[in-house]
């Protein structure tokens, strides 16, 4: 089983990263952590890499849900969703699957959620 799922885009990588967010927002997901690899590599360790954003994906309803359901997979929250520039205009975007990255836990009810954020990350990645 593979831990992600993704799709190459032919957009400029600016394009890619804002049409990623609003994909994400008609599937109930808001962005609440955004990590700028370039620019955290460049300035700490001073390595120049290409464009590579993490985004820190949460659907608060199904966060909510798994909370509950098991008090430590914040752990594992949020979700992520990398976009990063492939070169020659091309742009992939790829999302966690969170059925894989749950595996670790015992609990089929967490299984259930997780199948549904599943759903919900596959249909953002190909609706791009």
């Amino acid at each position: 089983m593979t831990y992600y799922f993704s799709k190459t885009l032919t957009l400029n990588f600016d394009d890619a990263v804002q049409h990623t967010v609003e994909a994400l927002k008609k599937e109930g997901f808001g962005i609440i952590t955004e990590i700028d690899v370039k620019e955290t590599l460049k300035k700490k360790i001073n390595v120049d890499f290409r464009n590579y954003r993490i985004l820190g994906a949460c659907n608060p309803a199904l966060a909510h849900e798994a909370l509950q359901i098991e008090d430590k997979v914040g752990t594992m929250l949020p979700c992520n969703v990398v976009v990063q520039d492939k070169g020659n205009g091309k742009v992939e975007v790829a999302a966690i699957d969170p059925v894989a990255s749950m595996q670790a836990i015992d609990n089929p009810l967490l299984k259930q959620a997780a199948e549904t954020v599943r759903a919900k990350l596959k249909k953002v990645i190909e609706s791009l």
